[in-house]
């Protein structure tokens, strides 16, 4: 990306950063052929609208899992993570639904969280009619979509449901403190830096009271007792790095059963990086190994 003379993306604009990810689009390749694969628009009450991919692997899906993608609110797409989709589906025998989620500045906070809560809700309303019978659901994000996995989470523990087998976060945005340690390291400041975060947070939520909310920022809710159990990926070189580990300990002291790996001489981004970062594999491996060993118990 700097050899092509790309700028800073705190210096492009929104749309001049959505083409960064097409560029990365084309490394990945095509994912793993699937059994199925439909995409639906999820109309909200306020008429505004969104849609989601749903891929669907040979045989009997042994779960369904929400995939939220990343990218600051500000980018991303289902077709970006459209070969990251079919490798989950693929190797871990789940249904997977893919959100497109609105994003920002067009749409501003709560747009994102507020699909993000919609397509869960979506997703557990057909679960039957996605895998053939009634199995676990799973939530799971990577950046800003850990960001709003955590938050379903949270929000289906509020009211009352759907219920919740697990939620994978992948270096999750879980606070808009831009000043701990990971933030200020100079090593971190790679493809994603403390100034792009501050850009994505300032076109995403840039009333900065609002970033205090629970829904922005899931790390203040006071009580994370009785949410799902979790899986947190985290990255050696990431200015989120510690959030997702503050988040982690929190989950944790509450009671929460908590997976936790942080991965050396990785930045922020690896994981998604499907078919062009070994830790991309790495990352896969560690997820599905995770997802495996939580369904097992369900079905025994």
């Amino acid at each position: 990306m700097a050899a092509s003379g790309a700028k800073p993306l705190h210096e492009m604009t929104p749309d001049e950063a959505r083409g960064l990810g097409g560029m990365l689009r084309d490394l990945y390749g095509e994912g793993p052929a699937v059994a199925r694969s439909s995409d639906e628009t999820i109309k909200n009450a306020d008429g505004s609208s969104f849609d989601v991919r749903v891929l669907v692997p040979e045989g009997a899906p042994r779960a369904v899992i929400v995939y939220y993608h990343g990218g600051g609110w500000v980018i991303g797409n289902i077709e970006e993570t459209d070969t990251l989709g079919r490798q989950l589906a693929v190797r871990t025998g789940a249904a997977v639904v893919l959100v497109d989620y609105r994003l920002a500045p067009e749409h501003r906070y709560p747009a994102a969280a507020d699909d993000a809560w919609a397509a869960l809700r979506w997703t557990a309303e057909r679960v039957e009619d996605i895998a053939g019978s009634q199995v676990p659901l799973i939530v799971c994000g990577d950046s800003a979509g850990g960001n709003l996995a955590a938050i379903v989470a949270q929000r289906a523990r509020a009211e009352g449901g759907p219920d919740l087998a697990l939620q994978v976060l992948v270096y999750p945005v879980t606070d808009a403190d831009v000043d701990t340690a990971s933030y200020v390291d100079p090593a971190n400041q790679l493809l994603l830096s403390r100034e792009a975060m501050i850009w994505f947070w300032d076109h995403y939520a840039p009333d900065a009271a609002s970033r205090a909310n629970t829904d922005a920022s899931p790390l203040q809710t006071a009580d994370l007792a009785g949410l799902p159990p979790a899986v947190v990926l985290t990255a050696e070189h990431d200015p989120l790095r510690d959030e997702g580990e503050a988040y982690a300990e929190k989950l944790r002291a509450a009671g929460v059963k908590v997976e936790h790996r942080r991965f050396a001489g990785q930045m922020h981004g690896f994981f998604t990086m499907v078919n062009v970062l070994p830790g991309s594999a790495a990352g896969v491996d560690y997820v599905v190994e995770q997802v495996d060993r939580h369904l097992t118990p369900v079905q025994a």
